[in-house]
């Protein structure tokens, strides 16, 4: 079983995180990791929750495009320690999942599957390197589904 350290930022006032819940769901990614081109690289994983807006001005800052987006991965430094760091947001998970129906813990934890594929070294740029990434989500989303991790997420009234 994956014992990897993972750090969970909650930037977002009306979002809840079970944190242990979420902790076992990248435990359970790592632990099929073979599934996954090796998965994603060792070391503490941060996975940080927040607003459109705070995640459009990462967005700005670091990739030079202001507009809001669904998941942002960074790469980290396997030999210091650290994976990574996966940004998701809570308000177009939460758009998404209204519009279309969708439950929205599981959408937000897509969010985060999506980042820990780019982690892994998958990529969504090109149409057949899409495929292949959406392939390996609905992988990962039956093994969270199957192990009963997708309720990580909740909004507060």
């Amino acid at each position: 079983m994956s014992t990897r350290e993972v750090a969970v930022k909650v930037a977002h006032p009306r979002l809840r995180v079970n944190r242990r819940m979420l902790t076992l769901a990248i435990h359970n990614l790592d632990d099929h990791s073979r599934r996954f081109s090796n998965g994603a690289p060792p070391g503490e994983l941060s996975i940080a929750a927040m607003t459109d807006s705070a995640l459009a001005r990462i967005h700005a800052r670091f990739l030079d495009d202001p507009k809001a987006t669904d998941v942002i991965t960074f790469s980290g430094e396997p030999a210091f320690g650290t994976a990574g760091e996966i940004c998701v947001s809570a308000d177009t998970a939460e758009r998404f999942a209204v519009k279309k129906s969708h439950d929205f813990s599981a959408e937000l934890t897509l969010y985060v599957v999506h980042g820990w594929l780019h982690l892994a070294g998958y990529d969504d740029l090109e149409p057949k390197l899409k495929r292949r990434m959406r392939a390996a989500e609905k992988r990962a989303m039956s093994i969270l589904h199957e192990t009963g991790c997708l309720g990580a997420f909740s909004w507060r009234p």
